[in-house]
């Protein structure tokens, strides 16, 4: 039988490993403005409760052509927040037939505050924060990915 001491020493240090443990799918997407430019990003898919828990926390950084795309089975009214991320965001909220229902533009790191789609939707990309202004994406743009109709 393991002592109190013993096992409270394992748990120290085994919680670091089991938070990092999460792993990510890596992929493409492509978003279609109304002007016909095409934007690729790479894109790391959240797709399990633990995915989703984890996001986009705790990074330092995020390149210019890369998100998160957090995607869900069934349409439902998507809430988002900040907490524990230390860069800001835009989130793409997107319905399933790949449209973008919703934008929340450079988002408060660290915040609490839920940022919600609204409408239903199946999915939420994050890309760095003034992604959205930079290449003139906007609402009802089309993403192109295989998980939408």
């Amino acid at each position: 039988m393991l002592r109190l001491g013993t096992v409270l020493l394992l748990l120290c240090f085994a919680l670091p490993f089991a938070a990092s443990a999460v792993e990510w799918e890596v992929d493409r997407l492509e978003i279609e403005s109304s002007d016909g430019n095409r934007h690729v990003f790479n894109i790391e898919l959240a797709v399990t409760p633990e995915q989703r828990a984890q996001g986009l926390m705790h990074r330092e950084s995020l390149a210019e052509d890369w998100g998160m795309l957090f995607l869900h089975r069934r349409d439902q009214v998507l809430s988002m927040w900040m907490r524990n991320t230390l860069i800001p965001l835009d989130m793409l909220f997107i319905d399933r037939r790949g449209r973008i229902v919703r934008i929340a533009e450079r988002t408060t790191p660290m915040s609490e505050r839920a940022i919600t789609s609204g409408r239903p939707a199946r999915a939420v990309l994050e890309v760095p924060g003034g992604t959205v202004e930079r290449l003139g994406i906007s609402k009802g743009d089309r993403v192109i990915y295989s998980a939408f109709e």
